[in-house]
């Protein structure tokens, strides 16, 4: 296994860029404040509605006039199905819908497992000292688990089997999404299994979750036999081969996505019907397509984005900034998933790690993998990109799988050392 060497960061609300970058010298102060001179002077001729100056030099409500243009949909390359139709509607009101607000927001550990956890003590040290800040839900789909933490003994929900690579899986996610979203003060929905482990503190894993606005929902294009070769034109015109997406099926939601997830009904039928194992000589697994497509179409038919040059000016102004992240792409996903995975092997099913596997130095370098890479079945193609969080490269995994249930006493011994973020 590759793992990028980086040093570790602390996490912190401090670490919330406005203008991200190390002093420079005097030469630059020069040349960025005659910069930002000429902007304002340009802005104060020509006042622009798109940029900071709306907010400096008119008295018009720069936040509607924001949301007007960034939400306006794209004209279509075609005329739209009712169902498109209808669901479009139905995300863009609810991204219109200013999020629940919360004086206590919490993250919602979503478990899917088919009985017992294994890993349930190393969880409970997780969760220790961070009562009120994190809800837990667990969906066993075979026997009902047997619970030794206080954290999760009466948090089971009603549940049904489920079936590797069918919908069901699918199903299991979103009746999980469902219980979770009952409750106004979870704010960030996380998906998980049972064979997954905490890479992070929680303090960490908060900050890194709470502090940005994106959903961390992997995505990225496979052009081989087990990527676009899995499409089927029966998912067409909603579905068109060239949006047709992959993605690791371990999510973190935000609350608005999570709502768009469960309200959507037109492309999760598609996936029902069309998004099968052994169907028209594929193997389609829906949970590892269903949510990578759906926001891969409906993000690119939502918003318009402002210039980039416009984007690093207004993120000058810090009394600015907050009001504006929470408008640009409210529908965003970061195309990468915050639980490792290691599928170096190209195999069926990811690689395993086994007890002798289990070292401090192992842990530390799953901590500090700061590439995100996808291994495609295209001719063994391999996409790698940065991990990016808040426009800065930072680390990219906050839990992991699939770990066997004999590592649990190793990963005891070293979670205070390998979760440890030094200042």
């Amino acid at each position: 296994m590759k793992a990028t060497h980086a040093s570790h960061w602390q996490l912190d609300v401090k670490d919330i860029p406005i203008m991200s970058g190390s002093r420079k010298r005097p030469v630059w102060i020069i040349v960025l404040v005659n910069f930002v001179i000429l902007f304002l002077i340009v802005a104060y001729v020509y006042p622009p509605t798109t940029s900071a100056a709306c907010f400096i030099f008119t008295s018009t409500d720069c936040t509607l006039t924001f949301r007007k243009q960034l939400l306006t949909p794209k004209v279509p390359a075609r005329e739209l199905t009712d169902g498109e139709t209808i669901s479009q509607v139905v995300i863009s009101e609810i991204l219109r819908t200013p999020p629940v607000e919360s004086n206590n927001p919490k993250i919602a550990f979503l478990f899917l497992t088919p009985g017992t956890l294994p890993f349930e003590a190393l969880w409970a040290k997780f969760f220790q000292g961070h009562e009120g800040r994190f809800s837990v839900y667990v969906h066993a789909s075979r026997e009902k688990p047997v619970h030794t933490s206080q954290y999760f003994k009466g948090r089971d929900i009603h549940s049904e089997s489920v079936v590797w690579g069918k919908i069901s899986m699918v199903d299991a996610e979103r009746r999980l999404l469902a219980q979770a979203l009952l409750d106004p003060d979870n704010q960030q929905f996380v998906l998980l299994s049972e064979i997954c482990i905490p890479l992070q503190n929680f303090d960490y894993v908060y900050n890194y979750l709470t502090l940005t606005n994106v959903s961390f929902i992997d995505c990225f294009e496979d052009l081989g036999p087990h990527g676009s070769g899995r499409y089927s034109e029966h998912m067409m015109p909603e579905v068109e081969k060239k949006d047709f997406r992959k993605g690791s099926q371990w999510f973190s939601l935000k609350r608005q996505h999570a709502i768009i997830t469960m309200a959507d009904s037109l492309y999760y039928t598609k996936f029902r019907y069309y998004c099968k194992p052994n169907m028209e000589g594929r193997n389609c697994y829906a949970d590892e397509h269903y949510l990578p497509t759906f926001f891969n179409v409906s993000t690119s038919n939502s918003v318009i984005l402002p210039a980039p040059m416009t984007l690093a000016l207004i993120l000058m102004y810090n009394s600015f900034a907050h009001a504006y992240i929470q408008m640009i792409d409210p529908n965003g996903i970061a195309n990468r998933s915050v639980t490792y995975v290691d599928w170096s092997e190209r195999k069926w099913h990811p690689k395993s790690f086994k007890p002798e596997d289990i070292t401090l130095e192992f842990l530390r370098n799953l901590t500090s993998i700061d590439d995100i890479v996808h291994f495609t079945s295209d001719s063994k193609r391999v996409l790698t990109r940065p991990c990016m969080w808040n426009g800065i490269k930072r680390p990219c995994y906050l839990f992991a799988r699939k770990f066997y249930p004999e590592t649990l006493k190793k990963l005891m011994y070293h979670f205070s050392n390998y979760t440890m973020q030094p200042v």
